[in-house]
């Protein structure tokens, strides 16, 4: 068998049934390529889902029943336009029924976080059986790979890449007659063999992690943009896709802020060494963008930003010298496991950012014996990524004269050779990108 490629489609790409068919189109492209679909639910699904074990959660049965019927009579609609023939319309309203029915029945029992998982799991089960039925009807040869028989994580939330190889290497031998394959992002099973997910990235992950487990030849992410862009297309006018990242350039951009890629959808194919190519289902001869580990061209690549984050600054003429004194701090941040994104420290303040508040109290009650503490909320992270950047000539002098507008309330340099990044208030956010996409790319 030759190396398989992975193809993942998000939301949107199937959200409709034109998309759908179109989906069909791009993956028997090249029949001679054995070649696993990963699919996402259909967009709004999971949205939908949530709202629904949120009401269910908090009691409003009524609620939640009126959102179950709202929502399977979307999908009668979608079928009865994805297939034609009335075997296939059968076949496609068993699935929904089958799905429905066991929303339906969840609504007279006790809610749990293991149903609430189990309850988020319907929409990809729905969107691969779906689609499988519409390739079945126009005479597509594929297997349905079910993601819950090979896609596991461990008891800390964490993806069994050796287990994950083993099963779904077996999975395929059974179906050594295929060339195409279908199967779930998203969802898998937990160390106690509940149905849960992956959370972060998502289908992307799934995607990401069935690559590296098999050794793909390319893993292929189709969304309904060309690549990721050198900017934010919602808030600068003017952008370019990117032909060629390195691993190291994509997860700075996808960790500070670029939504096209989650950050933990990244490590996976670049520990193993699988190209990424981000491509368009909606222009599907556009060239998209290649991830490799080859950067390609050094210079500045693209700006990202990432908002929410939270300005802490710890002033202590006493302590900050002392031995330990910035591991102690550490240990707060530890403890209460809130990750750190910049730091900068002076002889008498430390200031950091960090993006998830949901400590953010306790942290400050602690941090309090240590000094006068400082909290600003409403900050953005504003990164600059390109290869080798930081040796790049006249990268920092075309930045701050093109922020000169622009009050900076912290910049960390030299801790990453392809990355600068300046913490700024939030309301000068889209000033500094459109300003910056001027000053770095003369792009207005």
């Amino acid at each position: 068998m030759n190396q398989i490629k992975v193809m993942k489609f998000g939301g949107t790409s199937v959200g409709k049934p034109e998309r759908m068919r179109q989906v069909s189109q791009l993956i028997t492209a090249d029949p001679s390529t054995p070649t696993i679909v990963v699919l996402s639910a259909l967009s709004g699904t999971t949205n939908a889902l949530v709202e629904i074990g949120n009401a269910i959660a908090t009691g409003q049965r009524e609620k939640a029943k009126e959102l179950i019927e709202k929502l399977e009579a979307h999908y009668q609609t979608f079928i009865s336009d994805l297939v034609k023939t009335a075997p296939s319309l059968a076949k496609a309203k068993a699935i929904v029924a089958e799905h429905f029915e066991f929303l339906t029945i969840i609504l007279r029992i006790s809610f749990s976080e293991a149903l609430s998982k189990d309850i988020l799991a319907q929409g990809e089960l729905l969107s691969t059986k779906l689609f499988s039925v519409f390739l079945e009807e126009n005479g597509i040869g594929h297997s349905l790979l079910p993601a819950l028989e090979f896609m596991t994580i461990d008891a800390h939330d964490e993806p069994q890449i050796n287990s994950i190889k083993t099963k779904l290497t077996q999975l395929l031998q059974q179906h050594k007659d295929k060339n195409l394959f279908i199967t779930q992002g998203y969802i898998c099973r937990n160390a106690r063999g509940e149905v849960d997910n992956l959370k972060r990235g998502g289908s992307d992950y799934t995607a990401s992690l069935i690559a590296a487990a098999i050794n793909a030849s390319v893993c292929e992410i189709w969304t309904d943009i060309d690549g990721m862009h050198n900017n934010d297309p919602r808030v600068v006018k003017k952008t370019v896709a990117i032909e060629q990242l390195s691993f190291e350039e994509a997860a700075e951009l996808a960790y500070f802020g670029a939504k096209i890629l989650h950050p933990a959808s990244i490590w996976p194919a670049q520990f193993y060494k699988v190209p990424v190519r981000l491509l368009n289902t909606m222009q599907p001869d556009a060239k998209g963008t290649l991830i490799t580990e080859a950067a390609g061209s050094e210079g500045v690549k693209a700006i990202a930003a990432k908002d929410g984050i939270v300005a802490i600054n710890i002033r202590s003429s006493r302590m900050l010298l002392a031995y330990g004194f910035l591991r102690k701090i550490f240990e707060i941040f530890e403890k209460y496991r809130t990750p750190i994104d910049m730091i900068t420290t002076s002889e008498v303040a430390v200031s950091l950012t960090i993006e998830s508040i949901a400590e953010l109290k306790a942290i400050v009650r602690e941090l309090e014996p240590f000094g006068t503490i400082e909290v600003e909320e409403n900050h953005t992270i504003v990164s600059i990524v390109g290869n080798e950047i930081a040796h790049t000539p006249d990268v920092l002098s075309k930045l701050f004269s093109a922020l000169i507008p622009v009050p900076i309330r912290m910049v960390s340099y030299g801790g990453s050779k392809h990355n600068v990044s300046l913490l700024i208030p939030s309301a000068h956010k889209t000033e500094t990108l459109q300003l910056l996409n001027k000053g770095l790319f003369g792009l207005e």
